[in-house]
């Protein structure tokens, strides 16, 4: 059964919330410090103090609550997802996914530009968000991929395409590989490639898997304690609100393009919804389970879009070697959260590869 959902946290929640954030306990810092430590304490207390002074959350649920929201049960798990029907009732359907420490806010940009052409299904995973906590291991990027495939299955979509970034990416290709027969393309807009000896590189594709190596030798402590131990860090973000606060910041300062950066009242709309939700230690699982899954090949076509300043960059004879590239586009400014910082380039990139090159 598939019901509609509004956004309503309860008052209790948020004035708890600005209550725990005006007796935050604060560390030192070293005189000059920068980022040679971490975050920059006088960056994080201006956040904080926003977050409990002038930030409004109920105005940005407001904004939420008028787009249609539902959820459904698939598999055990609560799914929400929102879901907006083009004004062509012919369009294709495209399910868009979100990756970690994003949500489905990452997709409110593009929503206007894209439904003019498709109509959109953009689901929160399993463990973050409004669907709730897991309470069970093994929701890795094959299984959400089979509950994806029986939500559209549910909404009556028997053809459509997949879309997403970080996590979203490798569920998306997921979807592709268990759902062949419906899904006909696959658009991401990060692409890990790792480094072959056997397949020859330019000098400049060179340079990007020396970034790739370092990435690898040098695992983000983030991630290793999420992939590690996620309940561990877990109790410490759903219990401190400056500690979710900075895990988040953290990654949306690095992982951004110094020019287009997304604003805080978007980035504390996201930051709030882990909090209110407290999915920090189920989403920290995610890393945990997700490069568990067996999956198989994603044979069905796919269309890369490349930011300039994201984590790593894909590098296409190596992507070619493992997918059916149909589309490649590089584009100069944008991050890792391309969908809030660059929407209109995000948008327009799915449009021609769905459009133009998948028939």
């Amino acid at each position: 059964m598939i019901k509609s959902f509004r956004i309503d946290i309860p008052q209790a929640d948020l004035d708890d919330l600005t209550d725990r954030l005006a007796r935050t306990r604060w560390p030192n810092e070293v005189a000059d410090a920068g980022w040679d430590y971490g975050f920059p304490l006088a960056r994080l207390k201006e956040l904080a103090e926003y977050w409990r002074t002038g930030y409004d959350w109920r105005e940005h649920e407001a904004k939420l609550n008028e787009l249609p929201h539902f959820t459904t049960e698939i598999d055990g798990q609560n799914i929400h997802f929102v879901h907006i029907r083009s004004s062509k009732p012919d369009a294709l359907a495209l399910i868009l996914t979100h990756g970690w420490p994003g949500s489905f806010l990452e997709f409110l940009d593009v929503i206007e530009p894209l439904s003019r052409d498709f109509h959109l299904v953009i689901p929160s995973i399993p463990g973050f968000g409004f669907s709730g906590p897991t309470s069970e291991r093994g929701w890795d990027a094959v299984r959400v991929a089979r509950a994806w495939a029986e939500l559209m299955r549910r909404l009556g979509y028997e053809r459509y395409g997949a879309q997403g970034g970080d996590f979203g990416a490798g569920i998306s290709t997921a979807l592709g590989a268990v759902a062949p027969e419906q899904v006909v393309g696959v658009h991401v807009n990060y692409l890990p490639t790792r480094p072959d000896p056997d397949v020859e590189v330019s000098e400049a594709d060179e340079a990007r898997l020396d970034k790739v190596r370092q990435l690898m030798a040098n695992r983000p402590p983030y991630q290793a304690l999420q992939a590690l131990t996620p309940q561990t860090i877990g109790y410490a973000l759903t219990d401190s609100p400056v500690g979710q606060l900075v895990w988040i910041a953290e990654r949306f300062a690095q992982w951004t393009d110094p020019a287009t950066p997304v604003s805080d009242d978007r980035m504390l709309t996201d930051i709030s919804l882990y909090w209110l939700t407290a999915t920090a230690a189920s989403s920290g699982r995610f890393h945990h389970d997700a490069p568990r899954g067996s999956q198989q090949p994603c044979r069905v076509p796919l269309g890369v879009a490349v930011f300039a300043h994201d984590i790593t960059l894909s590098v296409r004879p190596l992507a070619e070697r493992l997918y059916d590239i149909r589309h490649w586009s590089e584009f100069d400014r944008g991050g890792h959260f391309a969908a809030m910082e660059v929407p209109d380039l995000l948008a327009e990139d799915i449009r021609d590869f769905f459009l133009t090159h998948i028939k």
